[in-house]
């Protein structure tokens, strides 16, 4: 995250979205862990084990949601594409067509933050015109989200298409003679970031062996 130069708060907001889903899965965990009960009332207990699973499955969540900011926030569709297809590259030796597989990933990731923000605009609209989406039963929050659905699903396919012409209009057809602008070379960031990798890595397999509980998560 430091070599990235990226402010702080964006990353922070990237986890916003997440927060529910980190506190509801370190809920569960905490009250339904193994071992001798810290505290107990009723059927609900809290243990060693459960703080230990808590702390980790939430670090694990993040880390995961801050591995893919950074990613999002640093690459641009070129160097990812370029990236997945350099990775898939030993399939070509079965003929498995790498380049568009790699051009259908790099396309789909590109298109979650899209999709995001086409929702955010389209319940704004949707609240404008006085439609609840917060309050009422499970069953009445999801009918209200039934007129988000439609409209995102028909800006989806919409930009599918304008992309599709885009790219047919430039003449792709895929990676056959093809050429590259940048060659993508490993440089001393991608080192650091890789010795960092494998200290963490390290660090996990000794509190695995340290911690019992944690190979269980």
């Amino acid at each position: 995250m430091a070599l990235s130069r990226i402010p702080l708060k964006l990353y922070l907001k990237s986890l916003k979205p997440i927060l529910f889903l980190v506190a509801f899965t370190s809920i569960l965990n905490i009250f339904y862990g193994t071992g001798e009960p810290l505290w107990q009332w009723g059927v609900l207990r809290i243990t060693a084990n459960g703080l230990i699973t808590c702390v980790f499955v939430a670090v694990r969540i993040v880390a995961l949601i801050l591995a893919s900011s950074v990613l999002t926030f640093t690459t641009s569709p070129t160097q990812l594409t370029d990236a997945i297809e350099r990775l898939l590259k030993p399939l070509s030796k079965v003929h498995v067509p790498i380049h568009e597989f790699a051009m259908m990933m790099t396309i789909a990731l590109r298109f979650v933050p899209t999709l995001l923000e086409e929702t955010d605009k389209i319940m704004a609209a949707q609240k404008a015109r006085g439609a609840d989406m917060e309050s009422g039963g499970l069953t009445q929050r999801i009918r209200a989200l039934v007129p988000v659905l439609i409209p995102l699903f028909v800006s989806a396919f919409r930009r599918a298409y304008d992309l599709a012409t885009a790219m047919e209009s430039r003449c792709y057809h895929g990676g056959d003679g093809r050429t590259k602008m940048k060659t993508l070379r490993f440089g001393r960031n991608d080192w650091m970031v890789i010795l960092v990798s494998l200290v963490i890595l390290a660090g996990f397999v000794a509190l695995n062996l340290v911690l019992p509980a944690v190979g269980r998560i």
